[in-house]
Order: structure tokens, then sequence, then C-alpha cells
């Protein structure tokens, strides 16, 4: 999940590093660091927290800028968060920047403590630095490199300097990495984004590639050593500025973009609905991890309740492990944001090696998942900054419900009234979404109830669970409150046992067909003096509930897209009165690129 970056060329090197830096933040802020060389020496600066404290360091240490750089983010997976830990790590000549897990690190490490290398740190990637310089002692780079190929097992990306060279050598296997083109200069990324303001020239490397770059060109090769003759992608990498454009967060930026994302969705497909039919299938696998599993089984419960589609939403890490049976209409949908989820990749991967049908939902064009799925569905949400996704997830909904109603169109499952009123939803829906994101003084009012328990339940059934799912995941990844969704009807089967006086439920009830049975359960709550929070529709809506949310009432294909933003205000404000790091929730990355 970390965040690399590297330059080669006569620009402002320590500038484009910073910068590369702050793009790639999302990826990691446990630490930061970078490395500047003239071939002969290498300057390491390092420093523990967000970038902007590098940047300080590095202000104060009036370091001289250089041709070559590399330069790195952390999200700590192998090694407790220290200078010592942080990257870049040098080794001998070898000073490398790493993102991944190097599952056979410990065993590597054993064997180099025998032939005397000392180890400051208790991260694989040191071990990467070591392996490579003992290797050198008699090879060439290339060489030693085909080598470190050889050896190492697990994920990696890596950016490279060697001592007495010119260079900058890019090495990837199961994790991003891209190399951009530009004249006389060359840019290592996790992610085109860090480097588009530099070029749209992309060289975009397979698993087990490494690149020898120089400021005049960039030559690829395969695990044996092989030149690879490959062209340059130009990719149009649309570079939002980052900027808050008034809010105090991204997130609550990116909430109140949802209307209009949702807006440019709607109208796109409408126009060309043939691109979302499944009807050819008969069981489709969803799989993805975190918001994207719970925009999937949205979907699951869309496609069979309106598509008649016998569906199965799966979490990657554990569908990548579990015997998965396929037929020949099997269709596996993945789901992801950036489109480089290392567990979905897996699942992916899988899926092809069964020789099934893979269909991708992504926001990053040319990411991993796009590029190796048959198809990809764009949800164009642009960049998203904030860790915790918002306008990602209704955007990769929005995709699922469109893709029921057209399958059940092609089904011929609609009658023509039932047929015109949905599209009519969906046409409405932004609009009606800009409504719900006025009520600013109620999600307050609501979260001001709420911000100091320790403890908050969700409940719904159906296609109510799911929503419950998705905020009880926001509440707990920004406001570090113990939060937890039940499907209603489980409650008694044990759960009920935590419900205590002043404990806030939060009951979601938008489904007309099991509302009697949500209610029961809610008056189970009641009885044992919780506090009831209501999110439900006007059709629905009770004026003798004191503390509730009301949307417009519209159909099961449309209404999770009204519902799910008011628990993201909620969530949003909650975190706010407890003064959490709203954009960069502790212990957690945008990207999860490790497994």
């Amino acid at each position: 999940m970390c965040g690399i970056v590297g330059y080669i060329g006569n620009g402002k090197t320590k500038n484009i590093l910073i910068k590369g830096l702050q793009n790639l933040e999302y990826r990691g802020y446990d630490s930061a660091g970078i490395a500047l060389s003239d071939t002969k020496n290498v300057t390491i600066i390092k420093e523990i927290g967000k970038v902007q404290r590098l940047v300080n360091k590095i202000k104060k240490t009036k370091v001289k800028d250089q041709e070559i750089g590399i330069a790195h983010t952390r999200w700590a997976t192998n090694g407790s968060v220290s200078i010592n830990n942080a990257h870049p790590h040098q080794v001998g000549k070898v000073t490398l920047v790493h993102n991944g897990i190097i599952e056979n690190a410990d065993k590597l490490k054993k064997e180099l403590i025998t032939k005397g290398y000392v180890f400051k740190s208790t991260t694989d990637s040191e071990v990467i630095a070591a392996l490579l310089d003992n290797y050198l002692k008699t090879n060439s780079e290339e060489e030693a490199i085909i080598k470190l190929l050889k050896e190492l097992q697990g994920s990696y990306a890596l950016a490279i300097i060697i001592l007495g060279n010119n260079y900058l050598y890019a090495i990837k296997n199961h994790s991003p990495l891209v190399i951009g083109d530009g004249k006389n200069e060359k840019y290592i990324a996790s992610d085109m984004p860090a480097i588009a303001s530099y070029t749209s020239k992309f060289f975009l490397l397979n698993d087990l590639e490494f690149a020898k770059i120089s400021k005049e060109k960039i030559e690829i090769f395969d695990n044996l050593g092989k030149k690879i003759n490959r062209k340059a992608t130009n990719i149009d990498v649309t570079q939002d500025i980052i900027d808050k454009n008034g809010y105090q967060h991204f997130m609550l930026k990116e909430i109140m973009e949802e209307p209009t994302v949702l807006k440019n969705l709607i109208d796109s497909y409408l126009d060309k609905l043939d691109e979302l039919d499944i009807s050819k299938y008969e069981d489709v696998h969803i799989v993805a991890c975190g918001s994207a599993m719970y925009a999937g089984m949205i979907g699951k419960i869309l496609l069979e309740e309106k598509a008649n589609v016998n569906a199965s939403c799966e979490i990657a890490s554990e569908y990548r492990y579990k015997k998965n049976n396929y037929s020949n209409k099997t269709l596996v949908i993945l789901i992801s944001q950036s489109g480089e989820t290392a567990d979905t990749i897996a699942a992916l991967r899988i899926a092809k090696v069964n020789k099934q049908d893979t269909l991708a939902i992504v926001n990053v064009k040319n990411s991993t998942i796009d590029r190796e799925a048959d198809k990809s569905i764009y949800i164009e949400a642009g960049v998203e900054v904030a860790v915790a996704t918002t306008k990602a997830y209704i955007l990769q909904v929005a995709i699922l419900a469109l893709m029921a109603y057209v399958t059940a169109k092609r089904k011929s499952l609609l009658d023509g009234d039932e047929n015109i009123e949905i599209l009519n939803n969906f046409k409405k829906i932004p609009n009606l979404l800009e409504e719900v994101l006025k009520k600013e003084q109620l999600y307050k009012q609501i979260a001001r109830k709420i911000y100091k328990n320790h403890d908050i339940f969700f409940i719904g059934r159906k296609l109510d669970y799911a929503i419950s799912l998705e905020g009880s995941l926001k509440l707990k990844e920004i406001s570090y409150i113990h939060s937890e969704a039940y499907p209603a009807g489980e409650l008694k089967h044990g759960t009920i046992s935590l419900i205590e006086k002043n404990l806030p439920v939060i009951a979601v009830m938008t489904d007309k067909s099991v509302k009697a049975k949500t209610m029961s359960n809610v008056k189970e709550c009641e009885a044992r003096g919780a506090r009831l929070i209501y999110i439900t529709t006007d059709a629905l809506a009770d004026t003798k509930n004191s503390l509730q949310v009301v949307v417009k009432d519209t159909d099961m294909l449309t209404q999770t897209l009204l519902v799910v933003p008011t628990l993201q205000m909620i969530a949003y404000y909650v975190a706010l009165f407890r003064k959490c790091n709203i954009d960069k929730p502790k212990n957690l990355a945008k990207s999860v690129t490790v497994e």
C-alpha cells in the first residue's frame, strides 16, 4: 500500500519527488523519505509521520539537488513505525524503495547474516537491498536483478539506485508500478496521477519485468534478461486539482460531488445500456473488498430480485482460497476503485485460469484489473483523495443498479409502466440526492447525540442490511467508534445481549416488504433502552419518531443511491466532533496492494 516515486533527468529532483509523494500520500503516512544521488554518493532523508514533516526536515538540511532520486511514503506492513524502518533503505551499493511484502524475507535474512550483513531495520525491504548488493559483488547490474527475481517470493514494486552508474532501475511483481516518459527525463510511480502533470506517455510493466532507465531511454527486460520491445502508451490521465474547494475535508467535498458524478454516469450509460447487459449469463460471482464488496452485496440483491440472475457476492481474500463452482455461463465481476487491490487481482486471475468471462468495474483506467479483465466498465469518479470512499462507492452501486435494470429489461421482466418509472427515477436521482445532502443541520444533530458513544449498532433487512454494513464501515473507519451492522432478524439470536440503555441503534428501513418485521426488532431494542435513529423514506416515515432522516421514496433499483449518503454524512460529522483525521484515518491506506 506504500507509494513510491523515482526521477532521473535535469529537473528539480527534490520538488518532483516531494510533489509525487504528496499525490501518493493516500497510500500511507506512517513515514516518508527521499534519496538523492550523484552516482558517487547518496543522500537519504527520512522522517516519521506525514510527508509535510519530511518537507520541513529537507528545508532545514538544505540538501543539494541531484539528477537521480527516489522517494517513498509508507504504510507499515513489515516492521513498526520508526526511522530505521522508514524508506529508502541503503545496503552497500544499493538504495531502494519498496511497496509489497516479501514472503521469504526471514529465510533470506538468515542467509545474508551468515555472509556478514548487519541489518538496521526489521523490514523485508532492507533484505531486498542486501540481497541485491550481495549479487552485485559477482554480477553485472542486470544479472544481479535476474538473480533477485528468481529468489524473491511475494509482491514488490521497487525503485532502485545503484552507486556507480547513471541509471534508475524499476522492478514489478504483483504490485502497481508505471514509468513515465519525458524528454530527457523519466519518472517512476505507484500510480499514474502522481506524475501525470509531467507526461502522458507511460510504460506499463508486467509482473516479473524490470526496467533500466536513463535520462534518454527506457529499456525493459523479462525475468530471463531478454529485452522487450514495448512502445509507450499515451494515456490522458485526468489530473484533478487536489483542492478542497472551500470544504474542511476532502471527504465532505467528495460527498458533495456525488450528485454531479452520478448524473454524468447515469446520462452516459442510459445512452449505451447494451454495454451493461449480462442476460446471457446464468451465474454471476461478484468479488471485491471493503466498501466495494458492500456495493457488490447490493448488486447481488438487485440482480436476483429484479433480473432473476443467480448471483453471489464474495470477499476477494476468501474467494481466492476457496473452491469455486463455475459453469460455461458464469460471469465474474471484479469491483475495485483503484484497480490495484491485491486480493481482487488474485481472484481475477483465478477466474481467468478457470476460463471464466471477467468484467471489471473500476475507476482507474489502465490499472491492473482494467488491463487483465475481459471487459471494463468505468465509473468515472475522478480522483478520490479521502481514504474512506464515498463518491466511488455510490457510482459502483449505480452501475450495478443499471446492470440489473437493463438485464431485467432484456429478459422482458419489466412491464411498460415499471420500465418508465425506473427510467424516470434514474434521471431524477441526482437532483433528489442534492436535496438529501442539504440536510446538514439534521446530520449534525444526530452526530452530536452519538459521537461520545463507544459502541453503535446498525440494523436492517435485505437491501437495508447491505446499506447498514457500508454505513457501519464508514463510521468505524473515520471516527474509530466500535460499530457493528446486523440483519435485524438476527439480533435476538445472541447480539441483543449487547443492547443497553442509551446505546445508539441506527435502523435503516426503506423496504416496504419487511418494514413490519424490522419495526418489531426496533421495538425489542427500544424495550432495552436503546436510542433509536431511523433512516427511512417518506412512504414509511413515522411522525412519532423524534430522530429520523427521511429521503424520497423511489424504487428498489435507485433507493440505495439516496440512503447511503445520509450515513456518509452522519459518519463525517461524528468524526468531526471527535476531532479525528477524517481524510487519513489511522492505520488505513487508500489502495490495498498487499495481501
